[in-house]
């Protein structure tokens, strides 16, 4: 009895017509993982499919122009569109997605350090999860370490932050994101993060307000128990204007 082609098949063959973002989907499905806007998924993305998940996504920006009726073939302003775009999202504006976290050197807290430390202003560039549009603002983080502490570099805050930002966001979740992870990473007595952004979600569409910004904090540990220390950390972030 003659076996069937599908049976014939070997598993990789029948995986060569399979779309590399269902790949991932099914990974993480399996995995029981979460991959909202503003999760990564690196773990579940294996060597050599961000290129071409590039490709893919490069094709369904040219379906989209097409349906926007854009004549990319004779307009040569829109000729390449599709493929910057596709190099945009999955390089640059939400490469914290797809890439692992920042290796950040990790120091023991040796000269026993327990005053206020504040870092910023951290710009940060993100994009809301709602329209797509730019996010574009500036944090401050405020850290009491204490003896167990860990000491990282200044330059690391910033990379941690990039990191979270760099995927559609809200801003509000991801100010919480950002103190989760340098949470986990320092320990420290208390944690403070203001961020104050842009939407251009405001100024590009809708009420089309190009001045208003929005500003949101979260508080851990000392900063939330003690009114004082939270009033120094406020009060020595620069005031605009």
């Amino acid at each position: 009895m003659l076996m069937s082609t599908t049976s014939r098949m070997n598993p990789t063959d029948a995986d060569e017509g399979t779309p590399v973002s269902v790949k991932i989907r099914e990974r993480l499905r399996a995995a029981r993982r979460r991959f909202h806007a503003n999760d990564n998924i690196a773990d579940f993305i294996e060597p050599g499919e961000l290129e071409q998940l590039l490709d893919e996504v490069e094709t369904k920006m040219q379906a989209v122009l097409g349906s926007l009726v854009i004549d990319t073939e004779n307009d040569h302003n829109t000729g390449q569109t599709a493929r910057r775009v596709a190099k945009m999202y999955l390089n640059e504006v939400f490469r914290g997605r797809y890439v692992q976290s920042p290796a950040v050197t990790e120091f023991p807290n040796a000269e026993h350090l327990n005053e206020l430390m504040i870092v910023g202003p951290i710009t940060v560039r993100s994009a809301c999860s709602h329209h797509l549009c730019p996010v574009i603002g500036q944090i401050w983080i405020g850290v009491l370490p204490n003896e167990h502490t860990n000491v990282i570099g200044l330059s690391k805050y910033a990379r941690l932050a990039e990191w979270v930002m760099g995927r559609p966001q809200i801003q509000e979740e991801a100010v919480v994101q950002l103190a989760d992870l340098i949470q986990k990473k320092t320990q420290p007595d208390g944690l403070a993060i203001v961020m104050e952004a842009s939407h251009f979600c405001m100024g590009w569409r809708g009420v089309k307000d190009v001045d208003s910004k929005m500003i949101n904090s979260v508080m851990r540990g000392s900063f939330l128990k003690d009114a004082n220390l939270r009033r120094e950390f406020l009060s020595l972030l620069p005031r605009k204007g």
